[in-house]
């Protein structure tokens, strides 16, 4: 499902066109509204609404004790060459992570399954199992309506819900029209069991709210904080009047990106538990390993040896190869969720591309104007014979040796 884009000046002419053809056939709509629809076999409903788009109404009984809702999802005007669906999506707004009845029809009749939707990838609704129980689950066609019966056990009172009419091709459902601006990209809404009210007019937000709070969290604590920290440490420390700041603006840094990125670790584990069966497997994994690896960096602060100690070069390389793991996971984690999870707007990933092209470049300057200082401070050294303490720094006054090599 993708969103719906600007409209532009032909589409504006399309809906004033459409509305007045509207206004024209109000009557007939009148007669067919979801109210005066009777079901064979005395099916009742105490709770409907026709939605928006799509020729579609939806139907249900809510059982509060039980938690369970009987629905009925019809379509009208339905030709014999095409799929119907309805689904709620318990983490977003769209077709990713939908949970979906299904009705297809064929040379065998017309027959019902379910399907989760876990990427934009799938063309095809291929059955499986949903992350909510789904009993009595069938379907009919009459004249040109086709209609989904079931009895769901909601994850919630109140969830997002998508509908959806597609073609068939080959016996299978085959991917329905995706242009800006049409009714299969707009049948999205939101439904309360409980209340007896659905509606077109957005998505239920609090998971949405929390997505997008989850990425902001991890893209600026792992994907911007912890490069900074780390450009921080090795570049500042080769000049001596900014010891001791260096350290103190590196530990600030990179504390803060763990703090923040703790928050946003949480916040990912609370929409995994209201997300039963929907996993994304890649972006999971690295997020365990990136928390696991940074915890692992912070509390090693704790036994970091002086800087005379004999083990000290072994902590150095530690402390070096996992602080790099670290920032690598979480650019590439940070990625993964952009395309695979919160699928925003192009403009966010492109701005996010931009800062992390603006450190790059920030990086490789001073890694050129640092080697310069460097290798001009050693001739300088090796000319008035002060080779200093082997490795060619100095003493600042405060007993600390200055490096004059690039840091790692």
């Amino acid at each position: 499902m993708i969103k719906m884009g600007s409209q532009n000046n032909c589409v504006i002419l399309l809906l004033l066109l459409t509305s007045t053809f509207i206004a024209l056939v109000t009557p007939t709509i009148a007669q067919s509204t979801c109210r005066s629809h009777t079901f064979r076999g005395n099916r009742q409903y105490s709770s409907c609404n026709d939605l928006p788009e799509l020729n579609s109404q939806l139907f249900w009984n809510y059982d509060s004790s039980a938690g369970t809702a009987d629905i009925a999802f019809r379509v009208t005007s339905v030709s014999s060459s095409n799929w119907i669906a309805w689904a709620l999506n318990p983490s977003g707004s769209g077709m990713v992570g939908a949970q979906a009845l299904v009705a297809v029809q064929n040379s065998s009749g017309v027959h019902a399954y379910t399907s989760s939707v876990p990427g934009y990838s799938i063309t095809t609704l291929t059955p499986g199992s949903l992350s909510f129980k789904v009993n009595n689950l069938t379907a009919s066609k009459e004249s040109n309506d086709m209609t989904i019966f079931a009895t769901i056990t909601p994850p919630s009172t109140t969830v997002n819900q998508v509908w959806q009419v597609g073609p068939m091709a080959s016996g299978q459902p085959a991917a329905h029209p995706s242009n800006s601006g049409s009714a299969n990209t707009k049948s999205t809404g939101s439904i309360n069991f409980l209340s007896g009210q659905s509606s077109s007019q957005g998505p239920v937000v609090p998971r949405l709210k929390r997505k997008n709070t989850h990425g902001v969290l991890n893209a600026v604590s792992w994907g911007i904080l912890m490069p900074l920290g780390a450009i921080i440490a090795r570049y500042m420390k080769v000049f001596p009047s900014a010891d001791p700041a260096w350290f103190y603006l590196h530990v600030i840094c990179q504390f803060s990106a763990y703090v923040i990125g703790v928050a946003g670790w949480g916040t990912g584990l609370k929409l995994g538990s209201e997300s039963v069966g929907i996993v994304y497997h890649v972006h999971r994994n690295i997020g365990i390993a990136l928390f696991c690896l940074a915890t692992l960096q912070v509390f090693a602060l704790l036994l970091r040896p002086k800087k005379d100690h004999k083990y000290r070069l072994y902590w150095n390389l530690y402390h070096w190869s996992v602080g790099y793991a670290v920032i690598i996971l979480g650019i590439i984690n940070i990625y993964q969720g952009l395309d695979k999870v919160l699928q925003p707007e192009k403009k966010w990933k492109r701005i996010y591309s931009g800062i992390i092209i603006a450190l790059g470049a920030i990086a490789l300057v001073l890694e050129a104007f640092t080697w310069g200082v460097v290798m001009k401070r050693k001739k300088n050294d090796e000319k008035h014979g002060h080779p200093g303490n082997g490795t060619h720094g100095y003493s600042n006054g405060n007993g600390y040796t200055a490096r004059t090599q690039p840091a790692v």
